[in-house]
């Protein structure tokens, strides 16, 4: 994988790949040395997972972009990598190479981006019924907002 997204990253003039890491430990190292706009993170790295690494990395340097790119889905990973600080959630089994390409662009721009299924967790998680208060209250349009990026519709399509 790790050899398909270098090949993938370098059709692009716009990205230069300078370092690759096999740990968390790594990740944070080679981060905090050679201070990259973007780090693309697996979760599931040894000896320190890519949450710890992702939660460190943004201490010591919160202008770095995090994409985590990763198998893990599960509700409380997904959560727990946000938490951290991540910019932005992809999962590799599903995650087109375009869409991937959207992801680092609004993770290095500024915005957010979840990967459709990742998003509709999300929202599920969110969403409260009778017996639990909702974490975080949605107006009605942010709710709007926020089912139309599961959708995966575009900032522009949103606004019809």
């Amino acid at each position: 994988m790790q050899l398909g997204l270098e090949q993938f990253l370098a059709g692009y003039d716009s990205f230069q790949v300078v370092g690759t890491a096999d740990n968390g430990y790594s990740a944070i190292a080679l981060t905090l040395d050679l201070k990259p706009d973007l780090v693309v993170m697996d979760l599931g790295l040894p000896q320190l997972d890519g949450i710890a690494a992702t939660q460190q990395i943004k201490q010591k340097q919160p202008e770095v972009s995090v994409v985590v790119l990763t198998s893990h889905t599960a509700d409380d990973q997904v959560v727990a990598a946000l938490a951290s600080g991540a910019d932005a959630y992809c999962v590799k089994e599903g995650t087109s190479l375009e869409q991937l390409e959207v992801a680092i662009h609004c993770a290095c721009t500024g915005a957010a981006y979840l990967a459709p299924q990742i998003a509709r967790r999300v929202i599920r998680r969110l969403q409260c019924d009778e017996t639990r208060v909702p974490a975080i209250n949605l107006s009605k349009r942010e709710r709007e907002v926020l089912e139309l990026v599961v959708e995966g519709k575009s900032n522009p399509e949103s606004r019809g």
